[in-house]
């Protein structure tokens, strides 16, 4: 009898939970496996939603340092601007610990008058506030930086170590790949993943037929060879096994892909600008003759930008330029910029680098709030992010950005991916792997590019809009304005399920 008892236990048990197995959902990109991992669901080509979890300050491995004190300074009134700058010159001949950090300036309450920029550009110094009652003011005239941080150079190619990448397809989601020689490589290596422009890729893009009008400028193949950094993880044989992943398709037919070494020995890095309120001084409403940039940030990695408040400034709180990588931008707030309200202007929250994270921010009254540039090569990640009173639209904003996930933004205006055609010199194609991740927003426009990818808008809530070009090819959609998302946001996902293996 009690085995009969335990038989129909065990027959109940199974038939729940096979029901309960068959009542959950599936998704058709991402979903859960049973242990609540997840599983990524490839096209027929292979390409899969990417992993975006290794950006930000050392990718996510280390937090942000509490950097010991090592200068005070309180405002002057006279040449608060020297002052500071001269402690940053003093601090910049220190040693560097085994952190990587030289000290940190701490800028007491109180206002600094500032008639130019504050510069740094030696790696380990962090500039640190006492929060908004320590209030920095770009006074007087002129278009500038506030505080500028800023390495020298740019990549250099080690000579000789050029390989191609032999897979006929890599597609996007790839951490691996094989090369024609692998021997010259080794664990740890910094590699740069080359992909070229080609001609045929251009006219199937058809971004050689873009409406003609004064100042615009038909793409050419030779502008954009596109480079994404990356490191060597592992090797076998002549498979190589990189830490990021690869967010654009390599293919054959399009000139495939090559690796090489390379340096970069002016880039500094251990750089956190924190805790402090940044005003520029201005005339008028439309005033352009004032500071530009709240903070500045360019040949630079491992740095962080942390709890700073910007009003007025003309262009943007924070401005992350081509070779900023691995940059954290989090808890910062854009109000109240002062400029005119049209192209080139009001992009609060501006990335051009790659592997970058704009997280916890709020920006009210910008244009392109959340934005990347020209041909930016991900993955980057904006994340938890809001916009009041948008001017303009959020998304890639220029030509083609490659891998960018905008997870959990919200703004009372639109955000598009699209073939933005003849605007500026002649945009185009804005962008590829560009993954939409419960946002918000009045409207969205999502548009996949002819060739070489797709574009995400997954469990968003806004209507839906055919954007500016009619007859271009749908993006990717799923969830539009439904409930049942698997998980609220995909990069913390991305992120727990890294940091359990």
């Amino acid at each position: 009898m009690r085995i009969k008892t335990v038989l129909l236990a065990f027959i109940f048990i199974s038939i729940t939970s096979f029901k309960v197995m068959a009542q959950q959902p599936k998704y058709n990109f991402v979903n859960l496996t049973k242990d609540g991992r997840l599983h990524y669901l490839p096209n027929a080509k292979g390409d899969v939603i990417p992993d975006f979890s290794r950006v930000g300050y050392h990718q996510g491995d280390k937090a942000i340092q509490q950097v010991k004190v090592l200068k005070v300074l309180s405002p002057s009134g006279i040449n608060d601007q020297q002052q500071i700058q001269d402690a940053i010159n003093e601090m910049a001949k220190l040693p560097i610990n085994t952190d990587g950090f030289r000290g940190a300036i701490l800028l007491k309450k109180g206002t600094y008058e500032i008639p130019g920029s504050i510069n740094i550009n030696t790696s380990g110094i962090v500039l640190r506030g006492e929060g908004t009652a320590t209030k920095l003011i770009a006074t007087g005239t002129g278009q500038r930086k506030l505080i500028n941080v800023n390495g020298n150079g740019k990549p250099r190619e080690i000579p000789h170590t050029r390989v191609q990448i032999k897979d006929a397809y890599v597609p996007v989601g790839a951490k691996s790949f094989t090369v024609s020689y692998a021997d010259s490589f080794k664990v740890g290596d910094n590699i740069m993943i080359f992909r070229p422009g080609t001609t045929k890729w251009i006219q199937d893009l058809k971004m050689d037929q873009i409406d003609a009008r004064e100042g615009l400028v038909q793409w050419k193949a030779e502008d954009y060879n596109l480079t994404f950094e990356r490191k060597i993880m592992s090797i076998s044989g002549n498979k190589i096994t990189i830490d990021n992943p690869v967010v654009m398709a390599m293919e054959t037919q399009y000139g495939g892909g090559e690796i090489y070494k390379y340096t970069f020995e002016g880039r500094i890095s251990e750089v956190g600008i924190e805790n402090m309120l940044l005003e520029s001084a201005y005339q008028s409403d439309t005033d352009e003759n004032h500071g530009w940039d709240a903070v500045w940030m360019n040949r630079v990695e491992n740095a962080w930008v942390s709890n700073v408040t910007s009003k007025y400034f003309g262009y943007s709180c924070v401005n992350l330029a081509t070779y900023s990588k691995q940059v954290t931008v989090q808890n910062c707030t854009s109000l109240a910029p002062k400029s005119k309200i049209e192209g080139g202007r009001r992009y609060s929250f501006n990335n051009d680098g790659q592997l970058n994270l704009v997280r916890d921010c709020l920006a009210d009254e910008g244009r392109h709030d959340y934005v990347t540039g020209a041909k930016v090569a991900g993955p980057n990640v904006f994340y938890n992010c809001k916009a009041t009173n948008a001017k303009a639209d959020i998304g890639p904003h220029h030509r083609w950005a490659v891998g960018t996930l905008y997870d959990n933004i919200v703004t009372d205006g639109d955000i598009n991916i699209q073939d933005r055609g003849n605007w500026g010199t002649g945009h185009g194609w804005a962008g590829v792997t560009q993954v939409l991740w419960n946002c918000q927003a009045k409207q969205i426009t999502l548009q996949n590019p002819y060739v070489s990818g797709h574009n995400y808008a997954l469990w968003v809530r806004a209507k839906k809009s055919n954007g500016r070009l009619k007859g271009r090819p749908d993006g990717i959609w799923e969830g539009l304005n439904e409930d049942g998302i698997p998980f609220s946001s995909l990069y913390e996902k991305q992120l727990v399920d890294r940091n359990n293996r």
